[in-house]
């Protein structure tokens, strides 16, 4: 019996510090959404056209997005779906971007094709970069915003290499969503 009361003591004493992490930092969370406020132009649902090449040719699809703020702006979601000329699905992608104002880093935590990673996003003055290691080669998407058309490309990079473009979408929003609570987007 005596032998638990350092165990009980040690739980009692732990628990208050583990407390703390339940309780919102307020200027966390405003550094959060600020960062966030910066991609804001993502918020809506998009259409339009995409294209991927590779050694097999090349495989065109209807590209739409659906993208969310969530937990009180603190993260953005995005769901990608790329529609079949026959309305099938023929590509389906689930990302989650965030801010860590601790080392002032965007993340975008990717689920596609089978695959999943966490990878480094930069904001740029009118869109944005991310990058995947793929062994000795870079694969870079960029993406740019004019107006209400969001372009796209994939670009494979090897040093001492002319980049290979591998994608390219051009996306027009079409609208407002309040998903992730509702709703989807359809292919027409």
């Amino acid at each position: 019996m005596f032998r638990l009361v350092p165990l009980a003591l040690a739980a009692a004493l732990l628990a208050p510090a583990a407390a703390p992490a339940q309780v919102a930092d307020p200027a966390t969370l405003a550094a959060q959404r600020a960062a966030m406020d910066r991609l804001a132009w993502m918020r809506g649902v998009w259409r339009g056209p995409a294209v991927t090449r590779g050694p097999g040719g090349e495989h065109r699809v209807t590209q739409t997005e659906r993208i969310g703020s969530f937990l009180d702006g603190t993260l953005t979601l995005m769901e990608g779906k790329g529609y079949n000329p026959d309305g099938s699905t023929g590509f389906h992608a689930f990302g989650v971007l965030s801010f860590d104002p601790a080392s002032g880093k965007y993340t975008l935590s990717s689920s596609a094709q089978g695959r999943r990673g966490d990878f480094a996003l930069t904001p740029t003055g009118n869109g944005y970069v991310w990058e995947i290691p793929a062994g000795p080669a870079v694969i870079r998407y960029t993406a740019t915003l004019d107006g209400k058309t969001w372009h796209e490309v994939g670009d494979r990079i090897v040093a001492g290499a002319a980049p290979q473009r591998f994608f390219e979408m051009t996306l027009t929003r079409i609208g407002d969503t309040d998903w992730p609570e509702a709703g989807g987007v359809g292919p027409d």
